[in-house]
């Protein structure tokens, strides 16, 4: 049993790879604790689609996965932008996101696409890098600091919108300013979990937090701690099942909200 434990660690892309997800845990369980009580689930995986044409791009001329995210972002707000004057916002919105990541897509499956180019929609935790780890310890302190700068006036704007406004809380900068640190958030964690699945350590594990507890502080760290957690066991069944780390965890985090979700019927919220 032992061996069979240790076995995987022996390996420092390993150690590496659960790092990369500790730290993204991290901030993510924190983030995603306000995702879900702002209702911003729709924003973030909006904002995780419309970046994909420029990784895809970045990864075909050989530039950082970062520019090519950043850039993706920015294309894709003012798409969302201007689809959001149309007279129906939120269709406007989910038009311009599907067609954003369907351009990516396209320019995927171009002859020039490199091999691994699935690696972007998927991700590769083991594949993270010194630099991908720097990066995701300057996440956790910028989304954790702010949030802790911020923490009062979201908890107004989280239980009583309408009592916020009354009180002087500025609603819609607020709004931005998270939306700010999970445009943040997703562009360094795509790298390791990928487009399609990097929403879910957002939201997963903040879900299921939420269905076990009321109080803010513990739901932060249970959504954390689960978020970590997941990445653990999804190592575990990419090491012995031979399936993507990435697939793997989002199974894991999919798994613990259905048992949290059993969880919550059967114990009373603390």
């Amino acid at each position: 049993m032992a061996h069979a434990l240790l076995d995987p660690w022996r390996d420092p892309t390993v150690r590496r790879a659960l790092l990369e997800l500790v730290l993204i845990a991290a901030s993510a369980g924190a983030l995603g604790v306000w995702v879900v009580l702002l209702e911003l689930s729709y924003a973030a995986e909006s904002l995780a689609h419309a970046m994909f044409p420029g990784l895809v791009l970045a990864a075909l001329t050989g530039l950082p996965l970062l520019l090519g995210g950043a850039a993706g972002l920015a294309g894709g707000a003012v798409g969302v932008g201007l689809a959001a004057r149309s007279g129906d916002a939120e269709t406007g919105v989910a038009v311009a996101i599907t067609a954003l990541f369907g351009l990516g897509v396209l320019i995927a499956l171009s002859p020039a696409s490199p091999p691994g180019i699935e690696g972007l929609l998927f991700g590769d935790p083991l594949a993270v890098s010194g630099a991908d780890l720097a990066l995701a310890t300057a996440l956790a302190v910028i989304v954790l600091g702010s949030l802790a700068v911020l923490h009062g006036r979201l908890a107004l704007l989280g239980f009583d919108r309408g009592g916020a406004r009354a009180l002087g809380v500025r609603a819609g900068r607020l709004d931005l300013l998270v939306v700010g640190l999970i445009a943040v958030s997703v562009l360094v964690a795509v790298q390791g979990l990928g487009n399609l699945l990097v929403v879910a350590v957002l939201i997963a594990p903040a879900a299921t937090a939420r269905r076990l507890t009321r109080r803010l502080a513990p739901m932060m760290v249970l959504a954390a701690g689960l978020a970590a957690l997941a990445g653990l066991g999804g190592i575990y069944v990419s090491y012995y099942a031979g399936v993507a780390a990435g697939a793997a965890i989002a199974g894991v985090m999919v798994a613990t909200y259905l048992a949290g979700t059993l969880a919550a019927g059967l114990v009373p919220h603390p």
